[in-house]
């Protein structure tokens, strides 16, 4: 049903486990965009792409088993999936990027800052799960990770689930800045909704705790110049537990706060993501001449 009602936008790189699927526009350094958790490129489509692509090669790729790329076993650890995206992007030919993570993506481009971090030319991060957090996930993520609901409840919400359970959920994510009218029409609420894709999303987030606790201990060696936007009302992925937490601990990151905005910086507040990775674009220049 997901692939009739919403089709590709991009092209497919062929690897030797599966394929990975990534919207490709524009000429110039290239910039590689990691969504979030239960997400597909399309959220980066939307709006940004076209935004960035006058001055860089933009490189979105739908993270393993999300959107149409194949499931290659069904990682939950982001390092895993990182090395997955590096072999994709190295068939592209992609050299030196920047890597672009938005919050379960922000876990993913700090994977790949880790296991290569002389073939990353620096990181933008959209309030990033970086860190692990204190207190246990909800009772909704522990059981969408059970058994019971890998395999009754989370097949069932894929079934029946009303488009409006869809959005009140998106406007969750979203508080307390509205969904950009359109979107979950361009983000694809079958893509959203199929159940291979929710079991693989809720055994992501019940694993992530412990991946970035093994991560985080490598952070401070990273000397890659780090740009890191994170909402001060955002209830999702608290920037008191992971964004400063980074810029704490890490001496090349530069943490814009941005006031009241909430999970969705890249579509509550664009023009200050574009002006970050401009700014990261800079650094990186700038480093490259010392």
């Amino acid at each position: 049903m997901a692939h009739a009602d919403t089709a590709p936008q991009g092209a497919f790189i062929d690897l030797p486990q599966g394929r990975i699927h990534a919207v490709i526009q524009g000429q110039g350094p290239d910039l590689v965009m990691i969504h979030g958790a239960n997400g597909n490129s399309r959220d980066f489509s939307f709006d940004l792409i076209a935004r960035m692509a006058d001055d860089f090669r933009v490189i979105a790729f739908d993270r393993p088993g999300f959107g149409f790329s194949d499931d290659f076993g069904g990682p939950d650890s982001p390092v895993v999936q990182a090395d997955i995206l590096r072999v994709a992007a190295a068939t592209l030919g992609l050299e030196d990027p920047i890597v672009l993570g938005h919050s379960y993506g922000g876990a993913v481009a700090l994977a790949w800052a880790l296991r290569a971090p002389n073939d990353v030319a620096g990181l933008t991060l959209l309030a990033p799960a970086s860190h692990p957090w204190p207190g246990e996930l909800g009772i909704w993520y522990k059981l969408s990770a059970s058994a019971l609901g890998q395999h009754i409840v989370l097949p069932l919400i894929s079934r029946f689930a009303p488009r409006g359970a869809v959005e009140r959920s998106l406007e969750g994510v979203f508080a307390p800045d509205p969904v950009p009218e359109g979107y979950l029409d361009h983000l694809g609420l079958a893509l959203t909704l199929r159940a291979e894709q929710l079991r693989l999303n809720a055994s992501q987030i019940d694993s992530l705790k412990r991946h970035v606790d093994a991560m985080a201990g490598g952070y401070p060696a990273l000397t890659m110049p780090i740009e890191v936007l994170h909402g001060t009302s955002d209830t999702t992925v608290g920037l008191q537990y992971h964004s400063a937490r980074l810029e704490a601990e890490v001496e090349s990151v530069t943490l814009t706060r941005l006031e009241g905005v909430g999970h969705m910086p890249h579509h509550a507040k664009p023009e200050e993501v574009v002006a970050a990775i401009h700014r990261l674009a800079a650094r990186i220049a700038e480093a490259r001449q010392d």
